[in-house]
């Protein structure tokens, strides 16, 4: 007998597959990744194209784990290309959907997290959700200067894994992820950490400003980059593509596989352990670096993707940190699971979903009301307007 007051499907696409998961209440029911079979030449059907289809594969992968879509509670998705937002849930509507296929001119296939997740919620007369975007912006006007007014600081992170594993934390350690500060760091292909001070990310270190990973280069020497990119080696293509997939460890050592380096560390390779080293102590550099941003006054580190079930990476950065506030570990992948859960908060009435408003030209501000100052305003408006955030 089915006891669960909520059942929520959770939806997850990439570009060729998506992960789906259900949950009745906290748990479980199932997971899978479902692969689309789309074209194999490099034209691909564009996003809106593939919601038939991809809904078609996930009814299909519902019913053969025998979950009954018609019980379903609410739809949650990944959060498409939109404007920079507030933390948390926000409803999928017509506004919302409007501005994904009219206004939006990123092409990405988070944009299928609230279309397929609407289509399917209308299918059976529930509401459909969005939890934590990647452009998650309630930073402070002073954490947005980057030193350059033309270029200022606009948050782009995997928050949702991040936000969900110091709500775990919280829970787990008898903390308030409302009233206590967190520092989290998420070690993946990339490396990016924030600070959640009293239940917002304050400030953040995204993947291109901090420590090189398994592909990134991290924060660079600005001069030598510039003329590097100015050599004639590459275009602008190819110059992208060195710093974001072909630096950090596979640039030193030719692999992006944690398990290879830390292979060639026990067969004494000095040059493995020292990128390893210098990964681990930069990721420690920039949390202690997040930790000025309150004055020390951290209550717990949190570590989390996929590097941080690496135990020699985790020890690295621990006894580098450590004196700044213990840390935990919460490893994996868990977006999924991140959006069950928030969707779940907003059935439970433990948090409010948000309402989507496409920002305009004429008042540009974050979603978190911040006032920005002049100079501010005008460069985060420009740069939202050349990005396509704004309408």
């Amino acid at each position: 007998m089915n006891t669960a007051k909520h059942r929520v499907l959770a939806l997850y696409p990439g570009s060729a597959a998506t992960r789906v998961a259900a949950y009745a209440d906290n748990k479980k029911i199932f997971s899978c990744d479902i692969t689309h079979d789309l074209p194999t030449s490099s034209r691909l059907p564009k996003m809106v194209q593939q919601v038939q289809m991809r809904e078609t594969d996930i009814a299909r992968c519902c019913d053969k784990h025998g979950f009954d879509m018609s019980t379903l509670s609410t739809v949650v998705g990944r959060c498409g290309p939109l404007p920079p937002l507030k933390q948390g849930a926000y409803l999928v509507d017509e506004t919302m959907l409007n501005y994904l296929n009219s206004k939006s001119v990123h092409d990405h296939p988070s944009k299928l997290g609230p279309l397929i997740a609407w289509s399917i919620a209308q299918c059976y007369g529930v509401q459909a959700y969005v939890y934590d975007s990647a452009r998650v912006d309630e930073i402070d006007d002073i954490a947005r200067l980057s030193g350059h007014p033309e270029l200022p600081r606009i948050p782009r992170t995997p928050i949702l894994n991040m936000h969900a594993a110091a709500l775990k934390v919280a829970e787990e350690r008898n903390l308030s992820y409302a009233a206590d500060t967190f520092i989290v760091a998420y070690l993946g292909f990339g490396i990016c950490m924030g600070i959640f001070d009293k239940g917002r990310m304050i400030d953040y270190v995204s993947d291109d400003e901090g420590p090189f990973s398994l592909e990134r280069s991290g924060r660079l020497p600005y001069r030598r980059l510039i003329n590097f990119c100015f050599s004639g080696r590459y275009g602008h293509t190819k110059t992208m593509k060195s710093a974001r997939n072909k630096g950090g460890l596979i640039g030193y050592l030719g692999t992006n596989r944690i398990e290879q380096v830390e292979a060639m560390i026990a067969s004494g390779n000095d040059k493995a352990l020292l990128a390893y080293k210098a990964m681990a102590y930069q990721t420690a550099k920039s949390i202690g670096e997040l930790s000025t941003v309150v004055k020390g006054k951290v209550d717990r580190i949190v570590l989390t993707g996929e590097l941080a079930c690496s135990a020699l990476l985790v020890k690295l950065v621990e006894e580098r940190v450590n004196f700044i506030a213990p840390l935990s570990i919460v490893p994996g992948e868990n977006d999924v699971e991140a959006l069950a859960l928030g969707a779940l908060r907003v059935l439970k009435g433990e948090e409010k979903a948000h309402l989507f408003k496409p920002c305009t030209s004429e008042s540009v501000r974050t979603e978190s009301n911040t006032i920005l100052l002049p100079f501010v305003k005008e460069t985060y408006g420009q740069r939202q307007e050349a990005v396509g955030y704004t309408e």
